[in-house]
């Protein structure tokens, strides 16, 4: 794109989180000189989400906002500020503020958490996302309550840990037959279930909620759990109902189906982050990625694309890590389609990972305090090289040293 044209360019950016953020910074790192405003629903600084389950739960931190100087990077922020619409002919999305033209837009409005049906509006009932949800879990953990958290994903493992930490009494109430059931097969995710009972967690499985009290929780099976707090962590779906008519193409999660360059069904619309889902060539799939790390990288092709520096299509390989009961978590890749599993090290054991093959070629990689692996695995995983699987099996075998 030339100076002359990008200097009259009109880029908004809608999501003030990682995605939004690191886009108009990607953007000006790129040379981009035209307008910028980033619309942002929450009326904080622009923050970092990760923190939010650990740090300020524990108030180890004051806040998470990014380090980022938008008065030097001439972007216009306009926080506390929901968009209703998008009319793409008109090259306008609607505000509560009045329309807001733009050449470019930039969809990157994440995800909302998935509500408890029957819990909502219930005294002492909590989500887990954003930054006015953790302050709220402060004093909560601060009084040393006994809570509840329905969910045994990577939020709910992170918020007991925080819980017990601060000394609470936590009762951990999962749906499935196994904690991260969405996530991990089946034999990978067993050995987790021990963590919580050594924690002092009690984590109940196939335990669905019937309803949700002033001070319990009532299980199907008519178990009732004393709560003077419940904490919601069932997952997320893709922030994209103020998109409804717009005719922009979305997948039957409501994620935005975006290209791999993450530019959408309209015309000078991307979208980029929890939101939008992208075709993976490594994968064979459409991937939708709710990780800090594709809200990091995603924006970096945004910009190429919209700067027209063509960097080549989106396709990381999948990061992600969690800090729970004084352990180090980290995934990389994807591990749907593998053929087969090898385990580095033995699951009661404190560190241990395990690696998913196709075709001998690593695809994915579970490293649980073992991030010489991890960092190891990612490089096989990215460049698609073959391993021996007899030598990527023995935990004394460096991974790199395991290559065929």
């Amino acid at each position: 794109m030339s100076e002359q044209k990008q200097a009259q360019q009109q880029v908004v950016i809608v999501g003030a989180g990682m995605a939004g953020v690191q886009t108009a910074v990607a953007l000006r790192e790129q040379g981009f000189t035209g307008p910028v405003t980033l619309i942002g629903a929450e009326p904080h600084q622009p923050y970092d989400r990760p923190p939010l389950s650990k740090a300020i739960l524990l108030g180890k931190a004051e806040d998470s906002a990014f380090d980022v100087d938008f008065e030097a990077l001439d972007v216009e922020l306009r926080l506390g500020l929901d968009v209703t619409g998008l009319r793409a002919a008109d090259h306008e999305i609607d505000t509560e503020a009045g329309p807001v033209p733009y050449d470019v837009l930039v969809v990157a409005t994440g995800a909302h958490p998935i509500t408890l049906p029957g819990a909502e509006g219930v005294p002492g009932v909590h989500l887990l996302r954003t930054l006015d949800d953790a302050v709220r879990l402060g004093p909560v953990l601060e009084r040393r309550h006994t809570v509840v958290v329905v969910g045994a994903g990577w939020i709910g493992a992170e918020f007991a840990t925080a819980a017990r930490e601060a000394g609470c009494a936590v009762t951990v109430v999962e749906a499935a037959d196994r904690p991260l059931a969405g996530a991990l097969p089946a034999e990978v995710a067993a050995p987790m279930a021990g963590w919580y009972g050594a924690n002092g967690a009690e984590l109940l499985t196939h335990a669905r909620v019937d309803t949700v009290e002033t001070g319990r929780v009532v299980l199907a099976d008519g178990r009732e759990l004393p709560a003077d707090a419940v904490v919601v962590g069932i997952g997320a779906r893709p922030a994209t109902g103020w998109l409804a008519g717009s005719g922009i193409a979305l997948d039957p999660s409501g994620a935005v189906t975006a290209d791999e360059r993450l530019r959408t069904s309209l015309p000078d619309v991307y979208a980029v982050g929890d939101c939008a889902s992208y075709p993976s060539a490594r994968y064979g799939e459409r991937l939708l990625v709710h990780h800090w790390d594709n809200a990091l990288q995603g924006p970096r092709t945004v910009a190429a694309t919209i700067t027209g520096a063509d960097t080549g299509p989106y396709d990381p390989v999948p990061y992600f890590w969690s800090e729970q009961f004084g352990r180090f978590v980290q995934y990389a890749g994807h591990h749907a389609d593998a053929d087969e599993l090898l385990w580095r090290g033995d699951p009661a054991e404190d560190t241990w990972s395990v690696l998913w093959l196709r075709a001998g070629v690593p695809v994915a990689l579970l490293a649980v305090g073992r991030p010489r692996d991890l960092a190891q695995g990612r490089k096989l995983i990215e460049t698609a090289t073959a391993v021996d699987p007899a030598r990527a099996a023995d935990p004394s075998v460096p991974l790199k040293a395991a290559v065929r």
